[in-house]
């Protein structure tokens, strides 16, 4: 558009008038092609870690990624390390982005309108713990080789407990209902929901919360915003874990436990979408004191690989890595050495 206006204001001959605005077209038809035909993404929190690994390996395939990140300065930092490492320069952008703040939401759907006219893929990877964890006592528990205890190692409140809801669930939800006009622009719209196994219904005890959650046909947004009421409630008043909640580590699994209802009811409302959500394995990464047994690259091989899927791919599904899973029960998960990772006990 630059160019038309300097263009346009050159003469006021009639003739030249004409000849230029075609001019003008011409490289903006152009351009607006170029853009159609490349494959565009979005993934949140993405400065380091695994949203880090997961933009990174996009745009090493050719897609355009959006790289966002809470903080500009370390968003800029984590751009300028993809264009210089990896010489990813024509395939990295950065936009500011808290997926807690509509405002800040808005402003990057304004930027991806403008910037692309459309958007193919949707990576929700932001999120947060929802606890604060004894990183000394997590080394010495030996994560995932012993079984553990997570009350003993971890403690929370309401203000963190809050946040975990907000930015693990209604973050992504957020972003959904900011980005689902572009999406729908595109030829083949993808939505991964990095989720954790920690979300599997396996781990929530018998009751209410756990049969609305599983029943998939009746399944609705409002009844996912019911139950997370109902858990923040019961939260507050201290009676959570008497009341069909897990009782340690519960925010987190209960944000999760909803990011998965809600991959189900969004690929029920979006036939022609391939929306699925993915657990990327116990990856080292700073949200777990690097006490994973997987690298970054490693873990995010399974959310490209929902993004990239066919036409004809599956979706509304649960995967671990890249292998379809339950979105009830727990299945065993094996470490490097072959042995069966021991998940903690929420209870």
């Amino acid at each position: 558009m630059t160019i038309f206006y300097h263009l346009t204001v050159i003469s006021f001959s009639p003739i030249k008038t004409h000849i230029i605005q075609a001019i003008s077209i011409s490289i903006l038809t152009t351009s607006m092609a170029d853009s159609k035909s490349k494959r565009h993404a979005v993934v949140t929190g993405s400065n380091k870690g695994i949203g880090f690994a997961i933009c990174k390996l996009l745009a090493s395939k050719g897609i355009v990624v959006v790289l966002t990140a809470r903080d500009e300065k370390r968003g800029l930092e984590a751009v300028d390390k993809l264009k210089l490492e990896s010489g990813l320069s024509d395939h990295v952008f950065f936009h500011q982005l808290d997926v807690s703040n509509p405002a800040s939401v808005s402003s990057l759907a304004d930027f991806v309108k403008c910037q692309f006219g459309k958007l193919d893929i949707l990576v929700n990877n932001a999120g947060v713990l929802g606890c604060i964890v004894d990183a000394d006592g997590l080394r010495a528990a030996g994560m995932g080789k012993e079984q553990l205890n997570w009350s003993e190692i971890s403690t929370t409140t309401c203000e963190l407990t809050e946040e975990c809801i907000n930015i693990n669930y209604y973050g992504a939800k957020r972003m959904v209902d900011a980005l689902i006009g572009l999406l729908q622009l595109s030829d083949s719209p993808r939505i991964v929901n990095v989720s954790s196994t920690a979300g599997k219904l396996a781990f929530f005890p018998d009751g209410w919360a756990k049969n609305v959650l599983s029943d998939a046909e009746r399944l609705t947004e409002e009844k996912v915003d019911e139950v997370l009421k109902e858990f923040l409630k019961d939260f507050r008043q201290g009676s959570h874990g008497t009341k069909g909640w897990p009782a340690s580590h519960s925010a987190y699994l209960v944000s999760k436990a909803a990011l998965n209802a809600y991959t189900r009811i969004l690929a029920s409302k979006h036939p022609r979408f391939r929306i699925n959500c993915v657990c990327p394995g116990f990856v080292m990464t700073d949200i777990l004191h690097n006490t994973g047994f997987m690298t970054p690259e490693e873990g995010a091989e399974g959310p490209v690989s929902l993004s990239l899927l066919p036409d004809d791919g599956p979706s509304g599904r649960f995967f671990q890595g890249t292998k379809e899973s339950s979105f009830l029960l727990n299945e065993d998960i094996f470490l490097p050495n072959g042995e069966k990772m021991m998940i903690p006990n929420f209870n």
